[in-house]
Parts: structure tokens; sequence; C-alpha cells
């Protein structure tokens, strides 16, 4: 039995697969098809690969048919069909086996469909033969354009680039089946950017075709188009856009467009004051624009310098200028680029550059002085009127103006109009050798130009000081000392000032040099010595000796000065030292400093207790008022207001006594007020009671104290009520005394002394009073 299967249509061309017969292959398994082939024999079903044009327009069409080599014909076989896509996207004709696509198909969607099937025979309903599956392949055509997946682009390329420099790679992507013919095979082409950029046609990288200025132009648009098929007729095609900026090189020198600038500056401007700007243009920009100003010819006067930000050239003043020494400057100004690569060195072999011109404008300059400072000298104790020294300031300005000159504040130089420094009060060297002064210039015709200038004036040295001894000595010779004894080394010191180093020369007055009891030998060093010039002194006959030592300098003229040294007689140990008597004038010093700090101490004592003492009579004379509604008095009561632990307080005050009758505001005999102190003593240690309650009995009490005159104050009241029970003599309180015996006697406290006296007088009154 023969069976066929149609492939209607492959790239639209009627095919007609030949047919086999089932008896041919019955035996065989799976038997491979011939080479070209999509087909193969198994049981009896012939079975192959359907390929479909995919986007055919018709939704119903058909694929090929399925027949089994065992239909007759009779119309009792049905075909069915399995799989994915079965009865969705394909559909089978039961009776004839015919096979129809019910929808569009879209071979980058979906290429490959399995599918199976199955004959029935309709009367039986058993299957004819097992389930065969097939295949059905949709084949590629033409129906998707190239596609740019990587947009935008943008690149960027220096400019000055040479001919074929890559730029960037552009890259399409076909849908379609790169191994279906011609369909996914790309072709780039440039629609836009001729002739600055070419493309090659199968990689699709742009280059550079000719050298490009980026100050003409900096940026282009390119366009990019890649078509399918290899451009044959019919192919698709997509388009992108390529951004290429280009980057600057440091291919333009900076150029003045002004040839020449004019400035102008005060003559008053002082150094570092900017007169003016100057400005070149660049056409690069960024690093490749930054310059530096300089001046062609070194100048003294003017420099230039960069404002890095806007690159302006500011030219400054190095030093002041002299409108009448020079009133105009002309110089020349360069450019250069400050960053320029070796490759580009031909750009800017050449500066540009610019004149520049500067007047000098005149202004009123205060005076000058010849000189920075002065420096005068003079000798001490000249007179008054003395010549010291002369100033001199001119006008710098044209018109020469006069100087008026003055001094600031001193008392010991003048000056007149002329500049002449004079002395006004005598000078001494001892008390200041040096001057400083400040002279000012005035112009006549303009006052407010001045100008000061620093004069120092030495005061010269004469000898007008005699020499004396350079410390007060206290000499001591033993009674037994022996003739030559060095007793004493003497020096001395002289106030004025002597271009030689001072030499000094001692010896004895006429009459101390006829007595032989001491001499001097001058060491000539500057000191000397003093020697005895006997054997044995008297301690009770001569106990002090006053000898005359004349000093001289070797100043012009010579000063000489009489100085007295005192020697005492020392009544020394064995051993002939004079520490001892030293150190008993020392001790009798320093007694007699003691005694003065010690009545001086006591002086300040008596007078600080005479004032005690004042205070004390006028504060015993001040009356105490205890008003009853005071708020001092209030506060008072509050302080000894201590509240207890709570009711859980075991020792907290009874207040059951102080609620009793005996609390009233009526007036009580002063017996049973002392019986409810009683009954309260023991616990007034305790804590307070209720505030109001014990106010109420503190009022009583003082009512009571205001008329007994023998009653304490409130203050001693209160205590006396808190004082210890700890006293090895009792509490001498009155608010215990109504706990002894009614019959107890206070006469004892007149025995302890006056300051029991008060109590005494109370209780013994009271006692009276109650018996």
């Amino acid at each position: 039995m023969n069976c066929c299967f149609l492939l209607p249509f492959i790239l639209g061309i009627p095919l007609i697969w030949p047919c086999f017969t089932a008896t041919e292959i019955s035996t065989t398994e799976e038997v491979g098809h011939p080479v070209g082939s999509h087909f193969r024999v198994k049981r009896g079903w012939m079975w192959n690969q359907f390929f479909v044009p995919e986007e055919r327009n018709e939704t119903n069409y058909h694929i090929g048919q399925l027949r089994s080599d065992l239909d007759n014909g009779n119309n009792s076989f049905q075909y069915k069909l399995l799989g994915a896509g079965a009865g969705s996207i394909f559909v089978i004709d039961e009776r004839t086996g015919d096979i129809y696509a019910v929808q569009k198909l879209d071979r980058e969607e979906r290429s490959l469909y399995t599918l199976r099937a199955q004959v029935i025979d309709s009367t039986t309903g058993r299957a004819v033969e097992p389930e065969s599956e097939f295949v059905i392949r949709v084949s590629d055509i033409n129906d998707n354009e190239p596609k740019f997946l990587d947009e935008p682009y943008e690149a960027i390329v220096p400019e000055m680039s040479p001919e074929g420099t890559l730029v960037i790679q552009v890259t399409a992507n076909d849908a379609d089946d790169p191994s279906s013919g011609n369909n996914a095979r790309l072709l780039y082409s440039l629609l836009q950017g001729q002739p600055y950029f070419s493309i090659e046609p199968t990689t699709g990288v742009i280059r550079i075709s000719t050298k490009m200025d980026r100050e003409l132009q900096d940026e282009y648009w390119v366009i990019i188009q890649a078509k399918d098929m290899i451009g044959l007729p019919g192919a698709l095609s997509g388009t992108t856009s390529v951004l290429i900026k280009l980057s600057d090189v440091n291919d333009n020198k900076p150029i003045f467009k002004d040839r020449l600038y004019r400035f102008t500056v005060s003559e008053s401007a002082p150094a570092g004051t900017s007169i003016g700007k100057i400005m070149a243009y660049d056409n690069d920009i960024g690093e490749n624009a930054e310059m530096d100003y300089s001046i062609e010819d070194d100048s003294q006067t003017f420099d230039i310098i960069t404002n890095n930000k806007t690159q302006e050239g500011i030219v400054i003043l190095k030093k002041r200028v002299d409108f009448e020494h020079q009133n105009q400057y002309r110089f020349r100004a360069n450019v250069k680029n400050r960053h320029v690569e070796e490759k580009l060195m031909e750009y800017h072999v050449e500066a540009s550059t610019t004149f520049i011109r500067v007047q000098v404008e005149d202004e009123d300059e205060p005076p000058v002085f010849l000189v920075p400072y002065y420096l005068f000298e003079i000798f001490e104790e000249s007179p008054h009127g003395s010549f010291v020294g002369m100033v001199f300031a001119i006008d710098p300005d044209q018109r020469k103006s006069p100087i008026r000159y003055s001094m600031t504040r001193s008392k010991v130089f003048s000056i007149d109009d002329n500049g002449t420094i004079v002395t006004t009060n005598p000078l001494d060297r001892e008390i200041s050798a040096w001057y400083n002064l400040s002279i000012t210039a005035t112009e006549k015709y303009n006052v407010q130009q001045t100008s000061a200038v620093p004069v120092y004036v030495q005061v010269l040295n004469i000898n007008d000081h005699a020499p004396e001894f350079s410390e007060y000595y206290d000499t001591y010779v033993c009674e037994n000392a022996g003739s030559g004894q060095v007793i004493q080394t003497i020096s001395a010191v002289d106030r004025d000032e002597s271009s030689e180093d001072h030499h000094f020369y001692f010896h004895l007055s006429g009459e101390d040099t006829k007595n032989s009891s001491f001499i001097i030998i001058d060491n000539e060093d500057n000191t000397a010595v003093i020697l005895t010039n006997r054997t044995g002194f008297s301690l009770q006959e001569e106990p002090v000796f006053y000898i005359s030592v004349l000093i001289a300098d070797n100043g012009i003229p010579s000063l000489t000065s009489t100085n007295t040294l005192t020697i005492h007689i020392c009544d020394c140990d064995d051993h002939g030292s004079t520490q001892a008597c030293r150190n008993k004038d020392l001790m009798l010093a320093m007694g007699f400093r003691t005694e003065v700090i010690l009545a001086v101490l006591i002086s300040v004592m008596i007078i600080f207790g005479f004032i005690f003492l004042i205070l004390g009579l006028k504060q015993r004379r001040k009356p105490t008022l205890f008003a009853e509604k005071s708020e001092a008095f209030r506060e008072n009561v509050f302080s000894y207001d201590d509240e207890g632990g709570g009711e859980e307080d075991t020792e907290a005050f009874d207040l059951a006594p102080l609620r009793s009758s005996a609390v009233l505001r009526e007036r009580t005999a002063r017996g049973a007020a002392g019986a409810q102190i009683r009954s309260l003593y023991r616990q007034s240690l305790q804590p307070g009671p209720d505030s109001a309650v014990f106010r109420k009995f503190i009022l009583e009490k003082l009512e009571e104290a205001n008329t007994d005159p023998c009653a304490p104050p409130f203050d001693s009241l209160q205590t006396y009520a808190f004082e210890g029970t700890g006293s090895s003599a009792g509490s001498l309180s009155s608010l215990g005394s109504a706990a002894s015996d009614q019959d107890e006697n206070y006469d004892d406290l007149n025995e302890l002394g006056p300051r029991f006296k008060r109590l005494a007088c109370m209780f013994g009154s009271a006692m009276q009073s109650n018996n």
C-alpha cells in the first residue's frame, strides 16, 4: 500500500515528495532517509519533517498530509493530531489526514514544533497503528530589519587626528536566521558624515577621513545604516546616529587683541598696588588655554601676575614711583601657554606681545628727611640752651613748601622752626644716658602733610661723681690681735662712666695717718686691705675706732671722697675668731626687730578688742521684742518643728499632754504650767510635736515670761529645753524644775559663781511665789 506525503510550499515553490510503500520497510525499526531527504519510515508509518514558511498571510493554510498505508480510502480511518500546538496552531482533517495551520507562524518566536499522529479505525474505535512523531519546522523569511542595540553612540577623538584614526565601532543585530541565505548578513554604510568620517562595511568601524579643527567645529552627528541580505534588493535596513566630539589639543597660542594698554598710577601708591589688567585670548580650552604673562625686559618697577581663574594679566607696582624723578613708563608684555607638548611646539614658536604705557600722577607728598634717623651727642651738665643738633627735611613736590618742625612732649629739649635742637634742662647721664625723640616736619602750605623722624641723643659723661665704698663694712678686731694682721678688705664703685676701666687709689686721711693703730695698703686692683699697726686692743678703753679712707678715681679731673670705716673691738674666743661678736650684734638687731613686731601686734589686738567691746555693749542695750504675729517669730517656731517617723515611729512625741485643757489660751497658774512641763520634759529630745499645738504652748510660755521679770529670754527657753541629759551636773533648765520635789532648794546655785546668779534669782523667786 502506498502513502504520499506532500509539502506544498517551500519558500513559495510547490513540491511533491515521492511515495514509499510500507512493505519495503516493514521490518525496519527505524531507517535513515537518503542524503538530502527529510523523511523516514517507522512501523508502516511514512512521516517526515514539514517545512512551513513563516509570515503567511492566510490564517488557514495547508501544510501537508499524513496517510497510513493501511488506509484503503473507504473512510473508515480517523486521523488525530496530538502534541504542543495541536488544535490551537495546527489542525488535521480526521478523514483525509491533511494538516493546516490556523495561526500566523513566526520563526523568531518558535522555529520547531514536535507533534504526534495517530490513526484509529472508526468502526472499532481501536488504533490501527501506534502513535508516531513528526516535526514541523518554520522556514525563515527576511522579515526582521537590523537593529542597533547599544544606542546611543557617543565618541570622543582628539582634533587634528590623522586620517584613519579609529573613532568607534557600531554593531547591529538581525533576528533572522543567519544560516538561511543572506537574511542576517549585514552591510554598513554612512548616510551622513562625509567627508570627515568613513565606515568599514562589514565591521562597522568608523574612522577619520580627514583632519578636523575643534575651533571650527567641535562635534559631528554621523548617521550609520545597516542592511541585511548584503544589500540586495528587498533587503531591510536600520539606522543609528553617532555623536562624535573633538577633544582639544593645544594647537593655538594666546594672542593679544589690543596692541597698546594705557594705565595711570599715583606716585603715592604703595608697592603691590594693582594698576590695570591686560587680556590675551586663546581659542583652546581647559588646561590648553592656561597662560602666563611676563614683561619682556626685566622691569624693576612693574610686574605682571596671572589670575588663574580669569586668565587675565594683572599689572602691579613693584616699588613706589616718583613723579619728580620719572613721570612716564613704557614696556612690552609677552604671553605664552603654560602647557605645551613637544609635538605641538610648532604652533607656539613666536609669543604674542603688546605694549603697556604707565603715566605717573603727581601727588602732594609729605616732607622727606635727608636721613632715616639722627644721632646727636652732648655732655651732661651742659647749660640751658646748649646746641644739640639740627634736622632738615624738604618738600619733594615741585612747589617746595616751607617746613616747620615740632617735638613731641619733651621736657629736656626743644626745637625751633629751622630744625635746631637745644636743651631746656640740665642733663645727668647717671639719670638718663639716652633720649629717644620724635621730630615732626609739617608743610606750611598743607599742614596735613607731615612726616616724622627718630632722633637719638646720647648724654656723654663727665667726672662728676667721686668713688665710694662698694658696700657697708662691719669690721672687727680681737683684743689680742697682733701687729700687721689683715682685718678688712675694701673696694670702691664709681657712678660715672669711664672711657677706660675705672682705677681707684686708697689711702688714709692725714689725721689717721698719724694714728698708729691701723694702716692701709692699696692692692692696685681697685681693692685695699686694712691692717693692724700695733699689738693688743682694749674693749673697755676703746671699744670702737673710726678711720677715714680717702678714695680717688682716675677721671679728668680726678675726684676724691672720704669714707669712714668703723672698727669694733671684739672679745674673741680662744681661736681668735670674731664670729661670736658678729652673731651677737646680729641677735641684738633681730631682737630689736622682734620687739617692734610684737608691739605692733599687741597694739592691733587692743584696738580690735576695744571695737568688739563697744559692739557687744551696743548689742546688749537693744531690747528683744517678741511680737506674737511677727514673721521672724513664726520662722523660729517652724525651725524647731521636726517631723516624726510616721505611724511606725514608736518613739514619737506624745501629744496627749499638750492636747489637754492645760494648753488653752486662758491664763493658768505658774504651778500648773510647771506640771505640764514636767510631763513633757523627758520627751523633749524626741522629734518635735504638731506645730500648731506646740505654737500654742510656746505662746502661753511667752506670755508668762513677759509678765515675770526673772523669766529667761525666749531663745534661752528653747535652748534649755534641748539641753543634754548627759551632763554630770544635770539639767539647769527651768523646764525641768518641776520634775524635782516641790521642796527642792536652789540656793546652791549662788555658790556656782556669778554666771548662775540669774538662775538663782529666777528659780529662787519662783519657788518663793509658789510656796
